[in-house]
């Protein structure tokens, strides 16, 4: 089969047209007792609103059945086949969070969780603030420098997560994730998926005890958690496929991480939904594509807060007026996964999409939900052929053929 992004890239063309695409972080869902998902009982009039003159349908991320992480899913977005570009969410949190990597580095996204007699009872230890953790990883930083012959670094992130950068010769990014997944499991040590790896591995658990501890006088934050092994990869660059000037505006390290490492320009921004749009405002006249993430839709599914995740839906609708008076030609809304409050996880449910523009059949819907998307004009589509639409409508693509 034919290369997607090959196929776009062939066939851009250059045109003085501005695109917005806003990921709200695991948006979708399914409904609750109430028989609403967070979207339905959400107020949103200015989604709504934007619904009727706008194309819906729904995304599979991945394939169906399949539940992707964020990494993927950001990817499929983007235009980039998740198959194919298979990325250790690692990276994506180092570069999101400014840790240099270089050749001789594996890099890993850990979080710190809460550990009672080897059962992991909290992944995310209460989810601390950025300013307790940070202390934490002072304190590891402090205490741990090396296991044998291997450097070890640590950087604070947000919230629980943080990065860890292993530093030495012939390191290897194949490991199997130190992460149970799940609460009331009991802790797990990575394991090498290639011979070439097992070096690593024993690095790896040897500073997982080391860790465990150090924290071990800790009420909370007594244990780490480590996942998405990696090096440094090269993928296409993402202004040069698509020949636009992309910003990124995003709170989080690992969605800054995914959209450096392909090419986007990082825009500093507030941690609210309101300073997001406000920050978008403000670099208006100096790109061409706009990538904005809401992150607060997937943390509230994934707690189980029904109530939270409608009231960051709510927050994203009264902010967007901000948004839409600049007037972007092309407006694209959707989430990189589902994250279902009933399942507190990411999900293999459709992903809704709204698409926004001057071309579009409006007319045919009349809110932006699950269930208005998966009635929509557009379909169940792959979400990697967003990017395709998203150029279309910008009036971004040639003529394929004669």
């Amino acid at each position: 089969m034919y290369d997607r992004q090959q196929l776009l890239s062939e066939l851009v063309q250059a045109a003085n047209t501005k695109i917005v695409l806003l990921v709200m972080d695991g948006v979708g869902d399914i409904p609750a007792e109430n028989g609403k998902t967070p979207l339905q009982a959400a107020r949103k009039p200015n989604l709504d609103r934007l619904a009727k003159e706008s194309d819906l349908g729904q995304t599979i991320p991945v394939m169906h059945g399949i539940t992707p992480g964020s990494g993927p899913g950001h990817l499929a977005l983007f235009g980039y086949d998740p198959v194919k570009y298979q990325i250790g969410r690692g990276i994506l949190e180092a570069l999101g969070s400014d840790v240099p990597v270089g050749e001789k580095d594996v890099v890993a996204r850990a979080n710190f969780a809460t550990i009672r007699e080897n059962i992991v009872v909290d992944r995310r230890a209460g989810r601390p603030s950025t300013e307790e953790s940070s202390k934490v990883v002072k304190k590891l930083a402090k205490a741990i420098q090396s296991i044998e012959d291997v450097k070890v670094s640590f950087y604070p992130g947000k919230e629980h997560r943080f990065v860890v950068k292993l530093t030495g010769e012939e390191l290897d990014d194949r490991l199997s994730d130190a992460d149970p997944q799940k609460e009331g499991k009991p802790f797990v040590y990575t394991q090498a998926l290639a011979k070439e790896a097992e070096k690593t591995a024993l690095i790896v658990n040897k500073l997982l005890d080391e860790i465990r501890r150090v924290l071990s006088d800790e009420p909370k934050m007594n244990c780490a958690l480590m996942r998405g092994f990696s090096k440094y990869p090269k993928l296409p660059q993402f202004p040069e496929v698509y020949k636009l000037k992309a910003a990124a505006i995003a709170t989080y390290p690992m969605y800054r991480g995914i959209a450096k490492l392909i090419g986007m320009q990082i825009v500093q921004t507030g941690n609210t939904v309101k300073e997001e749009f406000e920050t978008l405002k403000q670099v208006w006249n100096d790109y061409d594509f706009f990538y904005v993430h809401v992150k607060k839709t997937d943390s509230y599914g994934e707690d189980g807060n029904y109530e939270g995740k409608v009231h960051v839906i709510e927050e994203v609708d009264e902010a967007l007026p901000t948004l839409l008076e600049l007037k972007p030609d092309v407006f694209v809304v959707t989430g990189d996964h589902s994250t279902p409050v009933a399942l507190k996880a990411h999900s293999w449910h459709p992903v809704p999409l709204m698409i926004h523009s001057r071309y579009t059949r409006r007319g045919l819907s009349n809110a932006f939900d699950e269930f208005e998307c998966a009635r929509g004009s557009l379909g169940t589509i792959y979400a990697v052929d967003v990017m395709g639409l998203v150029l279309a409508h910008a009036l971004r693509l040639e003529k394929f053929g004669a």
